[in-house]
């Protein structure tokens, strides 16, 4: 039944394209230029019209044969990366690929620095009246006939699906990406020289969110990744040529790395593995929610003296919030031990984080007499997935979700259980009803913690719903949030350090994000951070930058790791941000998953071990 149905769903889409084939052309279709090509594009799990120019060269910045040869190149050795930044932030080859960066010839005046004004400034292309009308809706609420018509078609094969009890309607082998396509995108590395670089980058991002991405936000001598959409990329070109800031091509096609990220699993050999071991993971490749939460389950059953499985409460969607505790009991004292808090997933796109938090939960549980000692002295505490829908929005829609899926209603008045409607059908069609009325989607779940939450002074997170930081409409607005935050508080007198996963830019980050003063225990941190880059690098050679987060990355609000040791009084906080540095970035290949968690877990063995013998103040 279950490929009836998704053969009668092929069947009605190919009928509506050859529908919408038939129609009749538009009258404005003879006043475009014959090289203006169009596709519905999805983005950020929405549809509308993106057009492209088909025949317009690219300025690439890197000749397309050096291009092609470094695509060829199937990985990097372990802990090489695709670029290595010296202090001074020149950016130099490690790869033998001879990298042409984009330059002036002349060098910015020290002026700019000062905030002199140069006369340019990034403005938006000029577009047709039809191009404003559609990017206009696209950009907030993203509707379109086509998108309708296909969500329904896929809500209904699902809702058939669930009827005649098809529990594997989202079975991975089964499972045919139809979101967003990154065909033709583009991957930047951008390093800005000075603050008056950085306010045109800051000022591009702000004015191009639908084509022009920022994955990391732009900081004087550090690098900005940014992906670009095919119809923007020349103007993107010629105004970083304007403003003298030196760029570098990753990537012509982003969808391939999207492709060749994460091999697929036969259906034949996902039964092999229940029957051979109980579960599917391999951690050779990235694995959907359903396949992590059926994991931590095997554990709890096969280890019930070892492992408690917990939910702590529900995401916006519906899902369960799991959280794994190891614990092998009291002490030799007969005292609760101290214990060590891990997330992963709470940034949706970053696959790599859910990863190594599941092979640390295999290496403490399933291999646990290798770690007799380590469990001796700590409890565990692993939630693998933080954001459970976006995490699922990333597989099925767009890879590059970052937020959480949660709907925030401008009607204050609206009942609670109208506002959050669960996956399926329904939920669908509440999407596109409310349309007209209704906001972005998500809240960045990093930036909703209640710590110096939102203040315009320190920047990092957003007020405008639709942007990837925003930071919701209130502290804890998100089920996601608010049930970590109250599980760590009813349990802050034992948690001694909270940890939390993210990619990438292969740092190790200590408190505080909001300021740039420190801690009364900075050294200690410190301390146990620099001991932990070592453990890392011992593995394969990888190394990971220290410090305070305000000063390596930028500075932000709300995040959880400062909200863990300034609120719920959790000592020893730190954020790591795992491989790469920007080769891949979020688009990890699931080659290097087992090498980024061995370096990974040899870090934070490091940080629990020192953790459960400091002070608990």
């Amino acid at each position: 039944m279950a490929k009836l149905a998704g053969l009668a769903t092929r069947l009605c889409s190919a009928h509506l394209i050859l529908l919408l084939a038939r129609a009749e052309p538009i009258d404005i279709a003879s006043s475009i230029s014959r090289n203006l090509s169009g596709f519905l594009l999805s983005r950020d799990g929405k549809f509308y019209v993106q057009p492209v120019l088909a025949n317009r060269s690219l300025s690439t910045g890197i000749r397309d044969e050096q291009h092609k040869e470094f695509e060829t190149r199937s990985a990097v050795s372990e802990g090489e990366s695709w670029s290595k930044i010296d202090e001074d932030g020149a950016e130099t080859s490690t790869t033998g690929v001879e990298l042409k960066v984009t330059k002036t010839q002349e060098n910015e005046s020290s002026a700019e620095e000062n905030h002199e004004d140069d006369g340019i400034s990034w403005e938006p292309t000029p577009k047709s009246w039809w191009r404003r009308i559609v990017g206009a809706r696209s950009r907030t609420r993203a509707f379109s006939f086509y998108g309708i018509v296909e969500s329904a078609f896929t809500g209904i094969t699902k809702f058939i699906g669930s009827i005649i009890g098809d529990d594997d309607n989202d079975d991975e082998a089964d499972y045919q990406y139809n979101g967003v396509n990154y065909q033709g995108y583009q991957l930047l590395r951008i390093i800005p020289k000075n603050l008056k670089q950085v306010e045109h980058l800051k000022k591009l991002r702000d004015s191009e969110p639908d084509d022009v991405k920022f994955w990391t936000t732009p900081v004087k001598n550090r690098v900005t990744d940014i992906v670009i959409s095919p119809a923007m990329q020349n103007d993107v070109k010629v105004f970083l040529r304007q403003k003298k800031i030196d760029f570098i091509l990753l990537t012509n096609d982003l969808q391939k790395f999207i492709k060749s990220e994460n091999p697929r699993m036969p259906k034949e050999r996902r039964q092999d593995l229940f029957s051979l071991q109980g579960h599917s993971m391999t951690w050779k490749r990235y694995h959907r929610y359903k396949d992590v939460m059926g994991y931590l389950d095997y554990l709890a059953e096969k280890y019930p003296q070892l492992v408690e499985v917990m939910s702590i409460g529900e995401s916006f969607e519906g899902r369960a919030l799991k959280v794994v505790k190891v614990s092998t009991g009291a002490d030799k004292n007969g005292e609760s031990k101290p214990s060590i808090w891990i997330d992963a997933g709470m940034h949706a796109r970053e696959w790599i984080s859910t990863a190594v938090a599941t092979y640390i939960l295999n290496q403490l549980v399933e291999k646990s007499d290798n770690y007799s000692r380590l469990l001796d002295v700590t409890d565990w505490i692993v939630m693998p997935v933080a954001n459970p829908d976006g995490y699922e929005f990333t597989h099925t829609n767009d890879r590059l979700w970052r937020k959480t899926r949660s709907i925030h209603d401008t009607d204050a008045d609206d009942d609670e259980d109208e506002a959050r409607q669960g996956p399926g059908i329904l939920h669908m069609l509440t999407h596109y009803t409310k349309w007209l009325f209704g906001s972005c989607e998500g809240v960045d779940p990093n930036r909703n913690f209640n710590i110096h939450w939102g203040e315009d002074k320190v920047g990092g997170a957003s007020t405008d719903p639709c942007h990837d930081t925003y930071a919701g409409p209130e502290p804890f607005s998100e089920p996601e949030t608010k049930a970590i935050s109250d599980y760590i508080m009813e349990n802050r007198q034992t948690i001694r350090t909270y940890l939390t996963l993210h990619s990438y830019s292969q740092m190790l980050l200590v408190p505080w994000g909001f300021t740039r003063s420190k801690p009364p225990d900075f050294d200690d941190l410190m301390n146990i951070a620099n001991k932990a880059k070592k453990a890392i690098a011992k593995v394969s050679g990888t190394e990971y930058k220290v410090g305070p987060a305000a000063e390596l990355l930028y500075p932000t609000t709300g995040s959880s790791d400062d909200w863990a040791k300034a609120i719920a009084g959790v000592k020893n906080a730190f954020t790591m941000e795992l491989r790469d540095r920007g080769r891949y970035g979020f688009l990890l290949p699931a080659a290097q998953i087992i090498p980024t968690a061995r370096e990974t877990w040899a870090g934070v063995r490091v940080i629990a071990r020192m953790a459960a013998t400091s002070s608990k103040t």
